[in-house]
């Protein structure tokens, strides 16, 4: 039997044997074959369910893959027992190229998945984008792409001396999309040598990082565009409304734009550094494009735009050095020894392993801070190199501490009191005369 039928004639021929019943024992022949391989997809699935770092990607790739190409195997099995009793198998040889371009589409698609970063929204965008493309090219070896190329063709305006037609916008949106990629691929690549220079600084790697990208973006747009036929000049009075936009109501959004660069190139803002922006103190934890993550020690985040830092003072608690103090004011009453107290306060201090001991300059003092209404304010001050870990829970300790050491020592902590003398209302009266 002859074989080598094109692929455009093959669904006219399915078409024309829609009446025989050869066509029924095809339809038998392909829903064994899936049965087929849903039987082995089941069989498999302990096995490619199984945690093995080592062989995840590939476990996960053929669990993509794996229905298709059992499905496939049978197929060409079964095709050539069909063709001993069928006098045709036209079904047969449309299903073979479209399991292999199924394949082919879901490898592909999943490894593009390695481009972008791993998020569960992806796993909808992998799924649509593959059965676009089968579909695609389902169309093309069915021989309907023509008719359909041809219908697309005919919707068309004319814009100047440029025709555009609704194939050459989806022509472009797709080459645009593939440019895309390979520029997000490119960026990657950069990005990956750039994070494995350890020797430059973390702010100006990201930074180079976010540049190429922007730049890979820009030049995949531009060689896209002329590839389908689409002259750059056409796209002037574009680029003219887009400046207007970004002089008016885009201005904020591409101001935080240029922001984030300055932030990451001058090193002022770094991440891990605690920074204290528009009455929000927490950690830098992401410097973004358009915003800046500060979280909080609470766990909660706050989303700073890059202007903001820009524009406004930041209190930077870990720029040059990433030590930091802490005060904690206690009061004591006038009848207390002081000295005691000092000494007690420093043993407190003492006790926390996070508190710096090694540098002279930062030792933990006591400070007689103020003579009060209800008795004396000392301070004691303590530095820690860890502020990230938090401050509170530090202060509490030492409060503790210092509570313990003062009432076994009979410290007194004053509360507000008044002292009220009393004088006798007869030492006032004058007696009066006779």
């Amino acid at each position: 039997m002859d074989k080598s039928i094109p692929f455009d004639n093959l669904l006219t021929r399915l078409i024309d044997d829609s009446q025989d019943v050869v066509l029924l024992w095809q339809l038998g022949v392909l829903a064994v074959c899936a049965l087929v391989a849903w039987g082995v997809m089941r069989l498999a699935k302990p096995y490619l369910d199984r945690p093995d770092t080592l062989w995840s990607a590939g476990r996960a790739g053929m669990r993509r893959v794996g229905f298709p190409l059992a499905m496939l195997l049978a197929l060409l099995l079964g095709r050539e027992i069909a063709d001993i009793w069928l006098t045709n198998t036209h079904l047969l040889n449309l299903a073979v190229p479209l399991l292999l371009a199924l394949m082919g589409v879901r490898l592909v698609i999943y490894a593009l998945r390695y481009v972008f970063e791993p998020r569960e929204s992806l796993r909808l965008w992998e799924r649509t984008a593959a059965w676009l493309i089968w579909g695609a090219f389902a169309l093309h070896i069915t021989g309907l792409l023509p008719r359909i190329h041809a219908a697309m063709e005919a919707l068309s305006f004319q814009s100047g001396s440029h025709r555009f037609s609704l194939w050459l916008l989806v022509q472009a949106a797709a080459v645009i999309v593939v440019a895309v990629i390979v520029a997000l691929m490119l960026a990657r690549i950069v990005e990956s040598r750039l994070m494995g220079v350890t020797q430059m600084n973390l702010s100006l790697r990201m930074a180079l990082a976010k540049a190429s990208r922007t730049v890979f973006l820009i030049l995949a747009v531009l060689v896209a565009l002329p590839a389908v036929g689409i002259d750059l000049t056409v796209l002037s009075v574009f680029g003219g409304a887009l400046g207007v936009g970004i002089g008016f109501g885009l201005q904020k959004v591409a101001s935080n734009y240029v922001s984030g660069f300055i932030i990451l190139l001058d090193r002022s803002v770094r991440i891990g550094d605690l920074i204290t922006v528009d009455n929000k103190y927490g950690q830098v934890s992401q410097i973004n494009t358009r915003y800046t993550l500060l979280r909080s020690l609470d766990g909660t985040e706050s989303i700073v735009p890059n202007e903001t830092l820009i524009t406004q003072t930041v209190v930077n608690h870990s720029l040059s050095k990433p030590s930091v103090r802490v005060a904690l004011p206690v009061q004591v009453s006038y009848d207390t020894d002081l000295e005691q107290a000092e000494a007690l306060m420093l043993e407190a201090a003492h006790d926390q392993k996070r508190v710096i001991f090694d540098d002279p300059d930062n030792l933990p003092r006591v400070f007689l801070k103020e003579f009060a209404d209800n008795g004396i304010v000392l301070e004691l001050a303590v530095w820690i190199r860890d502020p990230s870990e938090g401050q509170n829970n530090l202060r509490s300790d030492i409060n503790w501490a210092i509570w313990r050491r003062f009432k076994a020592a009979g410290i007194e902590i004053p509360f507000p009191q008044r002292v009220i003398h009393l004088v006798s209302p007869a030492a006032n009266m004058t007696p009066n005369n006779p």
